[in-house]
């Protein structure tokens, strides 16, 4: 058996580990028996084990995956409630010294039209953001020491925070960049960031040397310990995730949740989020090429089973996908989404004129139609940032979401971010509808005293105040 306690990461994520897991689950994905004993296990809302949801994820028993299902919806309700986060990505630059062949950045790309974003380009496409509604972006960049090194890019968020237009203001900025140093990544903690995200891709390490034939992020087993060197720094809340279509989707997804489970065994926190990207066309890339990809069920089902598996992280569901396949996923256990995003740089403020994007975007509605689409499916969108800047952060949030007292901090700073938005931003249309999703969800508070409390607030957001928060 591998061990979850080392940081090295050929031992945490083991190749043989994975290979058994995967011959154990097929052998057993018809066992009734075994499957409800799992399941069991999982109705305790505690999580499961890599092997034992690698048999879920395998399970062929109609009314077993109709369980699944059943939970995940149950899971989801009582950790995140009706709540979605809203986000929005942001592209600094797209220069990069990298080969992965998934992605349009990589280096020998002579098509796509390079840029990196100027201090003064940058604020106004953060004003771009804060005029639709956003309050949290996820600043994306290539890895080019040259271009865009770490300077650049603390440079980049002190200038997205020092911006205050009209009522708007970016309140937290998630950093997606690629691995680094602890040094670096204690500079990007005193930076003020939330949540530090990097995407394995794939754990399959000889697949993943073979995606990323040149350049630093080659380097397997230091692409997969960054984040250890980013909690060894003081960085918290981590985001983990892998790019489905590039490997077989069940290995992944084991590596996936012996990643979440070294993470809490080692550092004495798991993952704060957990994302499910699929590949999709871009500039040069063309997703028939991958032979792994993955249809809408089965993404359904990779989704219910994380959620199963790991019922105390948010889950992230990008643009990526269509609104089709991001409604069908959402009761399932997703907790954050992407809204009316650019994946371009410089694609907020200004039209685009050559293509500088990272992947297609499947959902290209606007912020207000995705917010209007979630309300009317009974979801409170939510633009809350309250915990990272109050300092519930790390084990100290998660503590919070296993005894179940999250709910008393998050519906009420989900309500008065969404009263904000409405104010502030809305169409008519949404805000009515938004009005009367608040008054529902006011009286579902239990707590009479946070409910007093959080009235009093939504009276004085209607009267001009901003950012009250739990």
């Amino acid at each position: 058996m591998y061990n979850k306690m080392s940081n090295k990461a050929e031992e945490f994520i083991s190749h043989d580990e994975i290979l058994e897991t995967l011959t154990y689950a097929k052998e057993n994905k018809s066992n009734k028996q075994l499957i409800d004993e799992i399941l069991k296990k999982a109705e305790m809302y505690q999580g499961l084990e890599h092997r034992e949801a690698a048999v879920l994820l395998e399970c062929d028993l109609p009314e077993e995956n109709a369980r699944i299902e059943t939970l995940a919806k149950e899971i989801k309700q009582k950790f995140y409630g009706n709540r979605i986060v809203m986000f929005a990505p942001l592209y600094l630059s797209n220069y990069c010294v990298n080969g992965c062949v998934y992605c349009p950045y990589h280096y020998e790309n002579k098509t796509i039209a390079r840029k990196k974003l100027t201090q003064e380009e940058i604020k106004k496409e953060v004003i771009a953001l804060q005029d639709m509604g956003h309050k949290r972006l996820a600043l994306e960049t290539g890895e080019d020491p040259i271009h865009s090194p770490i300077e650049y890019v603390l440079e980049s968020i002190k200038t997205i925070y020092s911006i205050h237009h009209k009522n708007g203001a970016i309140r937290r900025v998630n950093v997606n960049i690629a691995a680094t140093t602890v040094e670096n990544y204690k500079r990007l903690k005193d930076a003020g960031i939330g949540t530090y995200i990097l995407f394995q891709e794939t754990y399959n390490k000889d697949n993943y040397e073979k995606l990323h034939p040149k350049g630093p992020k080659h380097n397997y087993a230091y692409h997969t310990e960054a984040m250890d060197r980013a909690m060894d720094a003081g960085i918290d809340d981590v985001g983990i995730g892998v790019l489905f279509g590039l490997q077989s989707y069940k290995y992944d997804f084991v590596g996936l949740l012996m990643h979440a489970e070294h993470l809490e065994a080692a550092k004495g926190c798991g993952p704060h989020t957990i994302s499910l990207p699929r590949i999709r066309a871009a500039d040069d890339i063309n997703p028939e090429d991958f032979k792994d990809a993955i249809s809408d069920d089965i993404f359904a089902k990779l989704t219910a089973v994380t959620r199963i598996s790991a019922p105390y992280a948010g889950m992230i569901i990008s643009t990526r996908e269509t609104q089709k396949s991001r409604e069908r996923v959402l009761e399932l256990g997703v907790s954050q989404i992407s809204g009316a995003s650019s994946t371009s740089v410089g694609g907020y403020a200004e039209k685009e004129e050559e293509n500088s994007a990272q992947f297609d975007v499947e959902d290209t509605r606007t912020l207000d139609e995705i917010v209007n689409w979630l309300l009317s499916l009974g979801h409170v969108p939510s633009f809350c940032t309250a915990c990272y800047r109050e300092g519930r952060t790390g084990d100290r949030f998660m503590s919070l979401v296993k005894n179940g007292q999250i709910a008393n901090i998050c519906q009420p700073n989900a309500l008065m971010t969404l009263k904000e938005y409405l104010e502030d931003y809305a169409s008519e249309e949404t805000r009515t509808l938004g009005e009367q999703v608040i008054a529902r969800e006011m009286q579902r508070i239990p707590n009479e005293k946070v409910k007093e409390k959080a009235q009093a607030y939504l009276d004085q957001l209607h009267e001009g105040k901003r950012d009250f928060r739990f």
